[in-house]
């Protein structure tokens, strides 16, 4: 499916062909926020570990630092999945770190080529591609994820910012996208969830590590300093000793 070809809606029967059992997406065409939905799914008793709502367009959706996300019907990847991990919750930090690596080789599969700027950002060439915002709820963890995927150049919301259409990427079938990340991110999850570390799969997908970065912390702080590794909480580590668990990061030339 190339960008000149019709930006067709998700079809649950394709998504449902090649989709582990592990996981029960529902498909909406038009929604504010795939994570406000599964919220309120799980406010109301009704969620389990492994539900999925993903939207043909969102209206109001949201990233990191309640940054908007927003992107033309049918071009991108909208999706909000709930985990509810048996490991500690001082290590659930580490879940939108998984999920990225899941996403990074899956899509690196079908020549990506995505490395990840920490915490969760989908680089190709540097420019963003997507973005994954992770929040605790009731007994698990909300992963909204969003990917640009038949984007154009003049439908990006930045000049920083790509898609897989314009990076090459020649496969765009959101379907099979979304079947082939949600495998992959089952596995992991049940690897690491029994206690398997991850950290060296990140490490090799990772654009920060070993980078000089400026961080802008909530309130306006800033730190110039290099990073060297992250933990199994998935927070930055710099060489002037200080850990980071949230914050902006930008890869200094």
């Amino acid at each position: 499916m190339g960008m000149d070809m019709p930006r067709a809606p998700l079809d649950p029967s394709q998504i449902a062909a090649t989709l582990s059992h592990y996981w029960r997406v529902s498909v909406v065409d038009l929604t504010t926020s795939t994570q406000e939905d599964l919220a309120e799914k799980i406010n109301s008793g009704d969620a389990h570990s492994g539900d999925v709502i993903v939207a043909n367009f969102q209206s109001a959706g949201r990233g990191r630092l309640d940054r908007t996300f927003s992107a033309p019907a049918s071009t991108a990847l909208l999706f909000s999945l709930y985990l509810t991990p048996q490991k500690s919750r001082t290590e659930w930090g580490f879940l939108p770190l998984l999920a990225g690596i899941s996403i990074a080789e899956t899509l690196n599969k079908v020549n990506a080529g995505i490395s990840i700027k920490w915490p969760n950002d989908l680089l190709i060439n540097e420019k963003k591609v997507g973005g994954i915002i992770s929040t605790v709820h009731g007994e698990g963890v909300i992963i909204g994820i969003g990917i640009n995927v038949s984007m154009s150049a003049q439908e990006l919301p930045l000049e920083s910012a790509t898609s897989l259409g314009l990076a090459g990427v020649s496969n765009l079938d959101r379907n099979l996208l979304l079947s082939m990340i949600l495998n992959s991110l089952e596995s992991d999850f049940s690897h690491w969830d029994l206690g398997e570390s991850f950290l060296d799969r990140y490490l090799d997908l990772s654009a920060t590590i070993l980078s000089d970065v400026r961080i802008e912390l909530p309130g306006g702080r800033e730190i110039l300093a290099t990073a060297i590794s992250i933990d199994e909480q998935g927070r930055l580590n710099l060489d002037d000793g200080q850990v980071v668990s949230v914050g902006d990061v930008i890869h200094l030339r």
